[in-house]
């Protein structure tokens, strides 16, 4: 089996290469990335990896998030020109864990031959107070699981899908599901999670949001209520309000201790202790 990913990425210098080294110590064979207009250090970090032969390097330089455009784009040229048997369409801040497997591919390697795709849920790992600036990389700091995860308008977080390679396939905007000539592909359930790290310093998540709010305004294909949350919070920007809705994100530690007794929240620290040993 050849397992390609795929990332849309703009501007995520602080966990582009940790995603990477994570993913290909995982099973992940080959890299397809497209760099929508990043101004810090994200391109020759890609540029990096596309020279050592893990990556393929693709610029994009339209700015309204035509999401489902570009990675429908690397998905099936990810089945035509490199190989792939399964493609797994990823962002930058996601982490594909293995529940029960010792890899992704073993994982999905046990999907019946029937099936074209699966849906895998996400799960949050959010900020905690105290906010002070750290230089400590995010799977340090970030240990704290959400087992009910919600977006950041408080809708219960959707899962992604997984694929196998297919040269008419079409993913939707988000990467949530797929299709093929405009019907929807039926998924199943595997033993995969994803850590999701969507908030890792106000710097990083207003840059997020400042420019993927304004590339929504600007995209006059996608209806209002595609990538709502991302335009909730650029409204809440525009009004000067957005430092209220960070903090909306972050969990102090009342809350850690009682959501954690509650059996929401719980320790989890699979990630960083798989990074350690991967930086050793």
């Amino acid at each position: 089996m050849k397992l390609v990913m795929t990332l849309l990425v703009r501007d995520e210098e602080d966990i582009i290469e940790a995603n990477i080294d994570y993913h290909l110590s995982r099973g992940v064979d080959f890299i397809i990335a497209t760099d929508n207009k990043s101004v810090d250090n994200t391109a020759e970090i890609l540029r990096n990896y596309e020279r050592q032969g893990h990556l393929h390097y693709i610029y994009e330089p339209l700015d309204d998030y035509s999401q489902y455009k570009w990675v429908t784009r690397m998905a099936r040229l990810a089945a035509t020109d490199f190989a792939a048997d399964w493609i797994i369409n990823n962002d930058a801040d996601e982490f594909w864990w293995p529940d029960a497997d010792a890899d992704l591919k073993s994982c999905l390697s046990l999907v019946p031959t029937n099936q074209l795709a699966v849906s895998v849920n996400r799960f949050n790992f959010p900020m905690q107070a105290p906010l002070a600036e750290s230089p400590d990389p995010f799977f340090e700091r970030l240990t704290i699981c959400d087992l009910k995860s919600v977006n950041s308008i408080g809708a219960p977080l959707p899962p992604k899908s997984c694929h196998r390679a297919l040269k008419d396939i079409d993913v939707s905007q988000g990467n949530h599901d797929v299709s093929i000539n405009g019907r929807p592909v039926p998924t199943c359930e595997t033993a995969l999670s994803i850590f999701h790290f969507p908030v890792r310093s106000y710097a990083q998540f207003e840059n997020k949001i400042r420019l993927g709010g304004a590339a929504y305004a600007r995209n006059a294909e996608l209806g209002a209520n595609v990538g709502m949350t991302w335009r909730f919070l650029f409204e809440r920007y525009q009004e000067g309000n957005f430092e209220e809705e960070f903090l909306k994100q972050v969990l102090s530690q009342d809350m850690v201790k009682s959501e954690t007794a509650s059996g929401r929240l719980k320790s989890d620290v699979r990630l960083r202790d798989w990074m350690r040993a991967l930086r050793k």
